[in-house]
């Protein structure tokens, strides 16, 4: 009695050979590796998306001369002071694929109008204005994208400066966008 058991070792001696048959698969046929992969392998491709569209899009709120774009905003802010002394003041309507400046306490040979966008500097546009008399100035739009512009009107001469902002259309056809400058 003390040496005997009741298990049976089977006819050689293997202790699992009575239980059934086990098979082994390879690791990369069970589920559960590819599971646990799958997380940081997300995050590597939503990394390289990231660092795509950071080096593929430019940032367009940054300027690379900021320091020197600082120090000159107090000769910016000058010319519109000569403006608002002189008494310049101006009117801007957009119609018809043309701008329209109605300027008055001054009356140039010609109106610069820089379009600048709130967002992108991209769409950024120069034109230069002629005269219709009566203080009124025109010249071909080119189509420009909905939003909001920054205007800048300045003189042949430098010598000053206004900023008005449009704000155009969401859609074609809804009106003419207006500002005023100098009320």
């Amino acid at each position: 009695m003390w040496g005997q058991s009741n298990f049976s070792m089977g006819q050689q001696g293997n202790p699992i050979e009575g239980c059934g048959k086990v098979t082994l698969t390879p690791w990369y046929r069970e589920p559960w590796p590819w599971i646990l992969m799958a997380g940081p392998a997300a995050v590597i491709v939503a990394g390289a998306v990231t660092a795509w569209l950071a080096f593929a899009s430019a940032d367009g709120l940054v300027a690379d001369d900021y320091y020197k774009r600082g120090l000159g905003i107090n000769q910016v802010l000058e010319k519109e002071r000569v403006a608002l002394a002189a008494g310049i003041s101006a009117s801007v309507e957009r119609d018809a694929g043309r701008i329209r400046v109605r300027l008055q306490g001054a009356a140039p040979q010609a109106l610069f109008v820089q379009l600048v966008h709130a967002t992108r500097a991209g769409y950024d546009q120069r034109l230069r204005l002629a005269p219709l008399g009566g203080g009124v100035y025109e010249a071909e739009l080119p189509p420009l994208p909905a939003g909001r512009w920054r205007i800048i009107l300045d003189d042949p001469r430098g010598e000053w400066r206004l900023t008005p902002t449009l704000t155009l259309p969401l859609a074609k056809g809804e009106g003419r966008g207006r500002s005023e400058e100098g009320l």
